[in-house]
This record gives C-alpha cells, sequence and structure tokens, in this order.
C-alpha cells in the first residue's frame, strides 16, 4: 500500500513539474524523437474512446464492488508474477545483487504471501524493483527509437515492442494454454488472467488521471515526454541527462524510485 501511494504522490510531482514546463513553451517546433506523430495522435484518441467509453467504466465498477483488501490482494497478485520478469531482467542487466534480493523476495511472497496475495517482502526491507525487457535492452546498448502509440497498448516505441514481446515471454500465464486441457479451458485462464491484469491496472490509476488530463496544456505532449523521460530514468537507474525533459533524479533525492508514468 505505501509503495502505490509512494506512486501516485511521485505521479502528482511529474504533473506539476510538466505543467510548468508546458506553460514555458509558446513556440511549436518539430520534435526529432516524435516523426510518427500524426499517426500517434490519432492512436492516442483511439485508446482514450476506448478508455471513455469500456475501460474506465469497468474499472470504476471493479472498484466499486471490490472490497479494499481484495483491490490490494489482486494488485499484489499480479505484481507477484511479474517479479518472475523482474528477477530475469536482473540478471541480464548485470544487477547479480539486485537479482538475489529480488528473487528472494519473490519465494517469500508466493510462500508466506499465499501466491503473492499478502507483499511480505515489503514488509521485511525486500521493496519491489521495476525491471522490464525494454530496460534491459537499454543496457545493452539498443536505442530507443521514435515514440510510438500503440493501440491497445498507449505510449512505446520501437525498442518497447520488442520490450512487450520479451515481458510476455517471461510471464507463466503466457503458457498457461500449453499445459491446462482442454484447449478452451487454458485460453480462458489466460485471457481471463490478463483481463483482470489489464481492469486492476486501470482501476489503480482512476485517481490520477483526472490530474494528468486537466492539467496539461498538451495532453498528447504531457504523455510523450513523460514516456521518454521516464525510459531513460529507468534504463539510466536514476542518472538522467542533463537534457532530459523531466528532472527524474530531484524525485529521487526526495524518496521517489522508478515511477511508471503509462496511463494505459
Amino acid at each position: 500500500m505505501k509503495f502505490m501511494q509512494g506512486r501516485a504522490i511521485a505521479s502528482l510531482v511529474i504533473v506539476a513539474t510538466m505543467v510548468l514546463l508546458n506553460g514555458c513553451a509558446t513556440i511549436k517546433t518539430p520534435n526529432p524523437s516524435d516523426p510518427w506523430e500524426s499517426w500517434n495522435r490519432s492512436m492516442q484518441s483511439f485508446n482514450d474512446n476506448l478508455d471513455d467509453y469500456l475501460m474506465k467504466p469497468v474499472a470504476k465498477g471493479y472498484q466499486w464492488i471490490t472490497p479494499d483488501f481484495i483491490d490490494q490482494g489482486v494488485t499484489n497478485f499480479f505484481s507477484n508474477i511479474d517479479d518472475i520478469g523482474v528477477v530475469t531482467n536482473d540478471f541480464l542487466q548485470g544487477k547479480f545483487l539486485q537479482s538475489t534480493k529480488d528473487g528472494a523476495r519473490l519465494l517469500i511472497n508466493t510462500t508466506a504471501g499465499v501466491g503473492g496475495l499478502v507483499d511480505v517482502g515489503s514488509m521485511i526491507d525486500l521493496p519491489k524493483h521495476n525491471e522490464d525487457f525494454d530496460q534491459t535492452l537499454g543496457v545493452w546498448g539498443v536505442p530507443t527509437g521514435p515514440y510510438l502509440v500503440l493501440p491497445f497498448f498507449g505510449p512505446s516505441s520501437p525498442r518497447g515492442v520488442a520490450g512487450l514481446v520479451g515481458d510476455a515471454a517471461m510471464n507463466p500465464f503466457t503458457y498457461v494454454g500449453i499445459y491446462l486441457n482442454p484447449e478452451w479451458l487454458g485460453a480462458a485462464v489466460s485471457v481471463g488472467t490478463g483481463a483482470l491484469k489489464v481492469i486492476d491496472a486501470r482501476a489503480n490509476l482512476l485517481g490520477m488521471e483526472k490530474v494528468a488530463s486537466e492539467a496539461a496544456l498538451d495532453r498528447y505532449q504531457f504523455f510523450r515526454d513523460a514516456y521518454l523521460s521516464n525510459r531513460n530514468y529507468l534504463v539510466n537507474d536514476g542518472n538522467v541527462p542533463e537534457d532530459d525533459v523531466l528532472k527524474f533524479e530531484e524525485l529521487k533525492d526526495e524518496g521517489f524510485g522508478p515511477l511508471n508514468t503509462n496511463p494505459y
């Protein structure tokens, strides 16, 4: 719970920073990191409409009918599943000590935490880390590439697309259909868990998306700059270059770790 509250507070700080930056921008100049802006804006409009008419109502309904402790348990469960990829990416990035700690967190939460429903790791000073295959590719020197908005998935990049494929390969639910019979049962479990994860994640963002939407002068630019800066922050482990749009180092000094600003 403290982790989720920290993310929410940090996201508000990001919003405030972007408002100041956007307010200073009086002349629009082409962005070399966004050559596909026309496509991206149309895809963001598509995603926004999908969110307004489908995802947001479903997320609100889910939040309304789900008790807080169950909602938190679902969030913890999927966070624990994601830790499988975190441990793998730690190792691939050469962060062997962190990989050991995250492996211990995964083991403890899976056992003492009843399959990850309870975040015991955070209670014993084994905090959650944010590592994914996109970051691993970045550590290996693969460039981000131009900003790209994907239908359904939202802000991304060519490297981010490869990262999504890698993350899916590290998710055990990807292979459920292979081991469950009949096939329709495996497909139902895989699709069902994926849908629940998306709905739960969207419900967790309900408190901050209104602030982000109303604060930004250009909502598209806000999410683009926030996404690109966030990726730089994560790949560089907080050692953000001086020309980065958002000064995430200042947030780290305040005690906030890597942030997920993806609204989708």
